[in-house]
């Protein structure tokens, strides 16, 4: 068998060698390059499975549905007072107490007045002492009154439908006002007055909730109203009745001269006094001072005896009638002076 060279497979094996080598250096220079260019990219965290994560927060629960509102009620002018409540008062040019049928707001003149509820106007315009006024019906027959105004807005007529809180004028002094406020009133359907404090800023949701019967009760004691500021015609008012005080001299005067013409020492005293169609009257309290004089002269009249006949008391003996004049007087009368002692008379003054 021929020999086989030896020396080029020497060289094949070293040749394969140095290519091994090669291939792993290579590779672990691959190796660290990938291993860099990983540590660079962005970190990404893994989210946990969606079954692992936690339950959304409870939806909150709807509110409970508020019953429907039969009618509701604002303040006409909020955030401002009521200065004189619904009841009985008198003002310094009244001679007694009288309803007040309302409530007064006193607020700044040109403020808005507001709508109480839901409504349509019936009337708007000039109303005597109330000045410029709206009155709006509502259901279940009530009717809100707003006087004094100041002004009144242009829409605002008989028939135009206004929502609760809808201006309709403004805050005024009008009419026979004593200054800046608001006249409010509430009224049934009969026209009765209601106290509106029991309304206000309250909603109702059916026609029998409403206070109709507590809202017509009022306390009888009057309340003396002081003013700022009295309105011309009840300052003339009120100097006509003191120059009825005036004459009540010459009243006197005269229901003395009556008197003393009727035989009487009479002293006369004022009662009251007012204007009646348009000129002073005053009544007088006539007593008769001199009849008291001659009753405390009267003697006094011994007992009736037992068995005298009525009207023969006190009569000397023999004597059986009585003087002139005094027929059938009660028993233990005779001889009394003719009036009564004290008795009072009325006379009248122009």
């Amino acid at each position: 068998m021929p020999d086989i060279p030896s020396a080029p497979l020497q060289a094949s094996g070293g040749r394969s060698r140095h290519w091994l080598i090669d291939a792993v250096i290579g590779g672990g220079v691959a190796l660290g390059l990938i291993t860099v260019a990983h540590g660079a990219l962005p970190r990404v965290e893994r989210l946990p499975p969606a079954s692992s994560a936690a339950p959304p927060p409870p939806r909150p629960a709807d509110p409970p549905a508020e019953p429907p509102v039969f009618i509701a009620f604002t303040t006409p002018a909020p955030g401002y007072p009521v200065i004189s409540p619904f009841g009985l008062r008198q003002l310094p040019w009244e001679e007694g107490g009288r309803l007040h049928a309302g409530v007064d707001i006193a607020a700044p003149a040109g403020l808005p007045v507001l709508a109480a509820a839901d409504g349509v106007v019936v009337r708007a315009g000039p109303d005597g002492g109330l000045g410029r006024t709206v009155e709006i019906k509502h259901a279940a027959g009530l009717s809100t009154i707003y006087g004094h105004l100041g002004a009144l807005l242009p829409w605002i007529t008989p028939g135009v439908a206004v929502k609760a809180g809808a201006a309709i004028g403004a805050i005024g002094s009008s009419g026979a006002s004593t200054g800046s406020h608001l006249h409010f009133e509430i009224r049934d359907d009969d026209g009765r007055p209601l106290n509106p404090e029991l309304f206000l800023d309250r909603r109702f949701t059916a026609a029998g909730d409403l206070p109709l019967r507590d809202a017509q009760r009022f306390g009888r004691r009057v309340r003396l109203a002081y003013v700022s500021n009295i309105p011309k015609a009840k300052q003339q008012e009120m100097e006509a009745r003191a120059q009825a005080k005036l004459q009540l001299t010459a009243a006197d005067a005269k229901g003395a001269i009556n008197a003393l013409q009727r035989g009487m020492n009479a002293s006369a005293t004022v009662r009251d006094y007012k204007l009646k169609n348009g000129r002073p009257y005053a009544r007088l309290q006539v007593g008769d001072q001199r009849a008291a004089q001659r009753q405390a002269q009267v003697p006094a009249i011994p007992p009736i005896p037992a068995g005298v006949p009525s009207g023969t008391a006190g009569l000397p003996p023999g004597v059986t009638s009585l003087p002139s004049g005094t027929a059938g007087l009660p028993s233990g009368t005779a001889g009394l002076p003719s009036g009564t002692a004290g008795a009072a008379r009325e006379a009248q003054a122009y």
